[in-house]
């Protein structure tokens, strides 16, 4: 449901519309919760260079992004 919400907004917001963007960081979470690593790290670097890119490296969005990243590779280090 989640990728069809992601594909969905992608092709009627655009790819960096900040709706998209927070379906693409949310969908990244909850495949962190499901164990899916390596899927949730592909989506999480996708939506920290696209929040980078539309609203710089300064902004929350940004920053809570790429903390919430972090702690998902915290979390897998310590497995």
């Amino acid at each position: 449901m989640h990728r069809e919400t992601l594909a969905l907004r992608e092709k009627v917001s655009g790819k960096e519309h900040p709706g998209t963007l927070d379906s693409l960081q949310l969908l990244a979470y909850l495949l962190q919760k499901q164990k899916r690593y390596v899927e949730a790290s592909i989506l999480y670097r996708r939506a920290y260079k696209s929040y980078e890119h539309t609203f710089g490296p300064q902004d929350s969005r940004t920053i809570s992004c790429l903390n919430n990243y972090t702690a998902m590779q915290q979390d897998v280090e310590q497995q």
